[in-house]
Order: structure tokens, then C-alpha cells, then sequence
């Protein structure tokens, strides 16, 4: 995408045809305004994800790591199944939690739902520290169908890769990675934590991978500084 050869974003958003009932002149021109930013934004996210492509090759994964998932014992290889890119998403239900944790929990919600399209172009993983009957009986109880559930048998690849805080506890972490000619690599992780947020925020994606903080967004109320998912509501 050449920045040069776009119309520019203000020009588009003055263009746009919609118009909602019984808005005001004042309303109209504030959201004409706001398209402007949203499809300078729509820019960005392509340029971003178009550099995140671009990354040069990343380290060798080279630890031993073992797994346990619904058909027995495997390796970091055998999690890419027939693909060459390989997305794992370390949840944070450790063998300290009685219950996973509730925001890991709403993510993983949506991404069951696009499990088996996601699977169409990349592999993808769930790994948590607690025994796999655990994870089995818990996806179950969460009524999850196609998401991939596997443990971290020692949590070799949990300390490698981030998903062991100092202190023992669990973090949450999204890594890729490719298989190219035979050689496992990194190719990119979240690293957007909480020493990178900004003041009042809570550590974020960018873009978010929870669609329940993008709906939020679009509220008058947004996403708030005190409310977070539980598992059950009842």
C-alpha cells in the first residue's frame, strides 16, 4: 500500500454517503471527522501488520518441549499438524488455579468460534500448565468444540517463552511460529505488556485480539477502569 497513491482519509470521509435520521449538522460534521481518523487508523493497522510480515527470520526453537493433548504425548512439531505457521496462545490455567483465569477465558470464548477457519491457513494451540484430564474436563464444561487444548507437561516451553511470571504465577502470552525447511523459528510474539501500557491503561493488544473490547470501544461507555469478564454470570 503506496501512502502517495491513496486519496486522502479526509477526503474519503467527506464523501461518505451515510447519513443517519435526525441527526444534526454538529453530529455530522464531529463524525466526519472521526471516519477521517477511523480509516487513518484502518491505514496504520495494514502498514503495522505489513511490517509484522516483514520481520526477518526469527530464532530457532530449539527446546525439548513435550505436550499432552487429545491424542497423547507431542512435540512443538507435531503442533503444526500440516501447516507451516504455527499460532499458540498460552492460557492462564495453571495447576495453582481452581478456575482459569476469566479474561483468557472470553478470548478463547470467541477464538473457538473461528477455531476451524483460523485452522484453514495456521495451526493454532492452546497451552496451559495444568494436566490435560483438566483441560479436557474444562472444555467440556465451557462447551468449547474446535479449539486445540494441550498442557505444558514441565512447563519448559511456558519458562521459554514467557508464560511464567517470576514469581511462579501465570501470564498470558501469544507467540507464532513458521516451520520452513524443516527448521522451527519464532516469528513474532505479543509484547505488549504492562510495561509498555500507557497511564490508566491496562496492558493491550494492538490490535486488541479480544473482539468484546472492540465492541465495547464503539459505546459511549467504552471499556471502563473497573469491569472485567467473569466465567459465570449466574
Amino acid at each position: 500500500m503506496d501512502a502517495k497513491t491513496l486519496t486522502p482519509a479526509a477526503e474519503l470521509a467527506r464523501a461518505n454517503p451515510v447519513r443517519i435520521p435526525n441527526e444534526s449538522a454538529e453530529y455530522r460534521a464531529a463524525r466526519t471527522a472521526l471516519l477521517a481518523e477511523e480509516i487513518e487508523l484502518r491505514r496504520h493497522i495494514e502498514r503495522v501488520a505489513a511490517q509484522r510480515r516483514a520481520l526477518p527470520p526469527g530464532g530457532p526453537a530449539t527446546g525439548d518441549y513435550r505436550f499432552e493433548g487429545p491424542d497423547g504425548p507431542t512435540d512443538l512439531a507435531g503442533l503444526f499438524g500440516d501447516k507451516q505457521t504455527l499460532v499458540v496462545y498460552s492460557y492462564m490455567f495453571g495447576p495453582q488455579r481452581e478456575r482459569p483465569c476469566p479474561m483468557c477465558t472470553n478470548l478463547l470464548d470467541a477464538w473457538d468460534a473461528n477455531a476451524t477457519d483460523i485452522g484453514q491457513r495456521a495451526a493454532l494451540a492452546v497451552v496451559a500448565r495444568s494436566p490435560f484430564a483438566r483441560l479436557a474436563d474444562w472444555k467440556r464444561e465451557r462447551g468449547w468444540r474446535d479449539l486445540r487444548l494441550v498442557s505444558d507437561v514441565d512447563g519448559a516451553y511456558s519458562r521459554d517463552y514467557f508464560a511464567i511470571g517470576p514469581d511462579g504465577s501465570d501470564l498470558p502470552a501469544l507467540h507464532v511460529f513458521t516451520r520452513r525447511d524443516g527448521t522451527i523459528r519464532h516469528f513474532w510474539a505479543e509484547e505488549l505488556t504492562g510495561d509498555t501500557a500507557d497511564p490508566g491503561q491496562d496492558p493491550r493488544g494492538a490490535p486488541d485480539p479480544s473482539p468484546l473490547w472492540m465492541v465495547l470501544d464503539c459505546t459511549p461507555e467504552g471499556r471502563g477502569t473497573d469491569w472485567y469478564p467473569k466465567l459465570s454470570y449466574s
